[in-house]
Parts: structure tokens; C-alpha cells; sequence
């Protein structure tokens, strides 16, 4: 299983967001860091199917993801922002994403249960979504994202509102289920990966500065301030 980006691009009138990036990814987690406008939501969107690239493609197992069948039913994406409905409760709402992933019904309330437990929203669960605090919605966000128990986890700033209670819950959830699933998480905040990541990427100015290997760095926070300050440092792009 991989998921291979192929030159893509993705241009704007005024500004060249994601600048040819090419790299293949496995299973693990795959840590995307890079500062507000760097271009990583914009990477994430193509990587979704949802933004069309200006250039280059993304590949799933081989066949592009744009006519694949296979990609649109083993992946799960979490958009920076999320939209929620009114009148929906957290367990109408898991109900109805379930029933559009094509998930059985004999099948969904389990998965929905043992997601809410996980990410402690049991409790809310009959609560409209609207008057949940951000954390909440954010792990709301989450749960639709993880639904269909996905191959591919497309993770946009998964993180924000979350407390720091929150981000260590979530860190250890991602680090137990990512053995056999490809995951993307992107966010400008390091610590949120370096623990868990198996590789990071890194991007600066719409383009792919480097990846490192976990192995491969003693300071993360270091190797990114560097890359930001236009510093030299002792990582070589692998």
C-alpha cells in the first residue's frame, strides 16, 4: 500500500502555493509541519480529491486517485474547518457521515460507540454540535474522519482547540492505530508530532523543503527554526 505524489502543483493567479512536490508514503504516521501559508492545507485538499491540481497527480496502490474507486472508500479526511448542521446531535451526525461512507448499519453504531469512547464524547453524544466547546468539535471532526476505519487518514491542524490533555489523547490514539494505515497529519506546532512521527515533511514556501526520518533528528524544534530562519543545519533532504 502507497500513496505516491507525483510533481503536483497547484497554481493561483497571483501565487504558486504547492510548488512540485513528489514524495511516495507507506504506512506510519507522516508528520507535515510547516508555518501558517507554507501551503500545507493546499497540499492536504489535493490529497483529498477535493482541489484539483494545477500539475502532477497523486497515486493510490498505482491508479489515481480522481478516478479510484478503491481510494474514495478507504480514506478519511479532516478539513482544517468543518461546517456542522444546527440541528444535528454528535450521534445523528456520526449516523448520517456513516450512511454517506457506505458503512453497514449493522456495522455503524458499534464503530460510532467504540469512536466516542475513544475520544471521550460519550457523554455529549445527544448534544447538538453547536453547542459543543472547539475541542469537542474538533474530536467530532475526528470521529467522522476515523468512521469507515480508514487505510488513508488525511489529518488537517487535527489538533486546534484542543487542550493539552486533549493533544496527548489524541497523539496516543494516532500512534496505537497507525501500524497499518497511512497517516498525513499536518500543523505548525512541532511537538505535536515529533513524539509520534515516523517521518516529517517539511514545507516552506509551498514547496517540500526536506524530510527527515524520526531516527534521523535530536531536535526537531531546532531543524525547524533553522529551515525558518534561512540557518544552515546539519540535516541532509532524504
Amino acid at each position: 500500500m502507497e500513496l505516491e505524489i507525483k510533481n503536483l502543483s497547484k497554481n493561483y493567479k497571483r501565487k504558486k502555493a504547492v510548488k512540485d512536490v513528489n514524495v511516495t508514503l507507506h504506512p506510519g504516521i507522516w508528520g507535515l509541519l510547516g508555518a501558517n501559508g507554507a501551503g500545507k492545507t493546499t497540499l492536504m485538499r489535493m490529497l483529498a480529491g477535493i482541489l484539483e491540481p494545477s500539475n502532477g497527480t497523486v497515486l493510490y496502490c498505482g491508479k489515481d486517485i480522481r478516478s479510484n474507486a478503491q481510494y474514495r472508500s478507504e480514506f478519511g479526511f479532516l478539513p482544517q474547518e468543518i461546517q456542522f448542521s444546527k440541528d444535528l446531535t454528535v450521534d445523528n451526525y456520526l449516523k448520517y457521515m456513516a450512511a454517506l461512507k457506505n458503512i453497514p448499519l449493522e456495522e455503524t453504531q458499534e464503530r460510532i460507540d467504540n469512536l466516542l469512547q475513544i475520544l471521550t464524547l460519550t457523554d455529549v453524544r445527544a448534544k447538538k454540535i453547536v453547542k459543543l466547546s472547539g475541542g469537542m468539535k474538533r474530536r467530532v471532526g475526528i470521529a467522522q474522519a476515523m468512521l469507515n476505519d480508514p487505510k488513508v487518514l488525511i489529518l488537517d491542524e487535527p489538533t486546534a482547540g484542543l487542550d493539552p490533555g486533549e493533544r496527548i489523547r489524541f497523539r496516543n490514539f494516532l500512534a496505537q492505530t497507525s501500524k497499518e494505515r497511512i497517516v498525513v497529519l499536518s500543523t505548525h506546532i512541532v511537538s505535536d508530532i515529533e513524539d509520534i512521527a515516523d517521518h516529517v515533511m517539511i514545507m516552506k514556501d509551498g514547496e517540500l523543503n526536506r524530510i527527515v526520518r524520526a531516527a534521523e533528528y535530536d531536535d526537531l524544534e531546532k531543524l525547524y527554526v533553522s529551515i525558518f530562519m534561512n540557518e544552515e543545519a546539519d540535516y541532509e533532504i532524504i
